[in-house]
């Protein structure tokens, strides 16, 4: 479909968008026990006056149900396959306990049509995750197998609302279908993964979120897209950035936040005015994502407006025995990648990708999850040394642990706190270090999925 035809539908959207109270997600789920059901949907998520859409979800919403509980909380899952495809969930940026980390073939079998398979881990951290399909990730997520997951703190600042913004792109057809034809598609796989062409935000379009007059407000914004880096403007709004991929980082005061493929940044600020507008800016052209609307029949806050106060992020630690993994990123589209190993045979690029749909490599060889890229002692310090010598951005992502990001390039923003997701430009060198606290068997991959599925990732063995 033409963006134009989007972009005029986003327009309608933007006038008759839904007014939904903050956190209406979906109903929050109970601590003591979570039924999460991903099977086939038809929802309306092109608009009104749109026909409804044929999707993948949990629990038959878009995103998936709420999830919400306390730092050190189990959470318990039940997790039921209705599709007619194995599936599994991940639970994104979580130090999750091997066993639970959701990845198909490595640490679980698949769930199989019909199966159940429960999940049950400590939540260590607070903080904005989420949680999504795992296997054949490239299409699951794509048609919607995602959902929200907070956990909350006691020494949380606090605020009168407290919204969950989940940001995704579809690929839509002329009829607003998922575009199936471009599923799996050879030239995304190589360039830079799969964009849709509508804008949702918690699958509606351009919706309306009402708060308290002169409410003190918390955005906590995913980036569910497959491949997008997305741009979010506050229109000019002076927000304070409070944390990032989940974990607490110094405050700073922003308008417009980037955030790549499973990314998460929260803020806080202060409606002093009747209408928030927040616009997706990457491609340079504003897109209408949604408002925040002061509603007089919620009454006025009355909370105090102290200056937001956060604990000091994690130290990073000396790096005089950090252990070294150097990963050279290559492949793609206008890349300088010749040949790579992939099942223990040296293959021309040409091959990889006509036989095997495989396009992109770690050190030489086709990323695998039955090698093993490198056996780490447990509880050792370690740099991931990452060299994007491609020409596409990369969203890196690392399972199980939480990192530091560090480069030798002065014009490189660098987190005041810890990432589980990084997103590298071409011809960067980044280090990404953390501590190899947690034993078993992590995945390190890019989260443009498609690239994932094409060779972009790696098994790193703890213990």
């Amino acid at each position: 479909m033409e963006r134009r035809y989007f972009l005029t539908l986003a327009a309608a959207g933007a006038s008759s968008a839904l007014a939904l109270t903050p956190l209406s997600l979906s109903a929050f789920v109970s601590a003591r026990q979570t039924q999460i059901t991903a099977g086939k949907t038809r929802l309306n998520i092109a608009g009104d006056g749109q026909p409804d859409t044929d999707l993948w979800l949990y629990n038959q919403s878009c995103p998936g149900p709420m999830l919400r509980y306390r730092k050190g909380d189990i959470l318990r899952a039940a997790v039921r396959n209705n599709l007619d495809v194995p599936t599994t969930i991940h639970w994104h940026g979580i130090r999750n306990l091997n066993e639970m980390d959701g990845v198909p073939d490595l640490t679980q079998a698949p769930i199989e049509p019909g199966e159940t398979f429960d999940y049950e881990f400590p939540l260590k951290d607070s903080g904005t995750y989420w949680y999504h399909a795992h296997n054949m990730g490239w299409e699951q997520v794509a048609r919607g197998l995602y959902g929200p997951l907070v956990i909350d703190d006691d020494d949380d600042p606090p605020v009168d609302h407290d919204i969950c913004l989940m940001i995704d792109d579809w690929r839509l057809d002329n009829d607003g279908q998922i575009h199936q034809a471009s599923l799996g598609s050879l030239h995304d796989w190589s360039h830079a993964g799969r964009l849709g062409n509508w804008l949702t935000i918690n699958g509606l379009s351009a919706p309306s979120f009402q708060v308290k007059q002169k409410a003190r407000i918390r955005l906590r914004m995913i980036n569910a897209a497959n491949a997008r880096v997305m741009t979010m403007q506050l229109d000019d709004a002076q927000a304070t950035l409070v944390a990032l991929d989940g974990a607490v980082c110094q405050p700073e005061q922003i308008n417009k936040i980037v955030l790549a493929p499973a990314q998460r940044a929260d803020v806080i600020l202060d409606m002093d005015r009747g209408t928030l507008k927040l616009s997706e800016v990457s491609t340079g052209e504003p897109y209408p994502a949604g408002t925040i609307n002061v509603d007089p029949a919620l009454g006025v806050s009355s909370l105090t407006k102290a200056a937001v106060n956060l604990p000091a992020p994690p130290k990073l630690p000396s790096l005089k025995k950090v252990r070294r993994i150097p990963i050279h990123m290559q492949g793609g589209a206008m890349g300088n990648l010749q040949s790579a190993l992939f099942e223990g045979k040296e293959k021309s690029l040409r091959e990889l990708a006509q036989q095997h749909k495989k396009l992109w490599a770690f050190n030489g060889a086709v990323g695998d999850y039955r090698e093993i890229m490198a056996e780490i002692e447990l509880n050792s310090l370690v740099s991931i040394d990452v060299y994007n010598d491609t020409a596409w951005p990369h969203a890196m992502h690392l399972h199980g642990h939480h990192f530091w990001v560090l480069s030798d390039d002065p014009t490189v923003a660098l987190p005041s706190g810890q990432r589980d997701t990084w997103l590298m430009q071409p011809q960067q060198r980044i280090s990404l270090v953390f501590r190899a606290d947690n034993p078993g068997l992590w995945l390190f991959h890019c989260h443009m999925l498609e690239h994932a599925a094409a060779g972009m990732g790696v098994v790193l063995s703890i213990n």
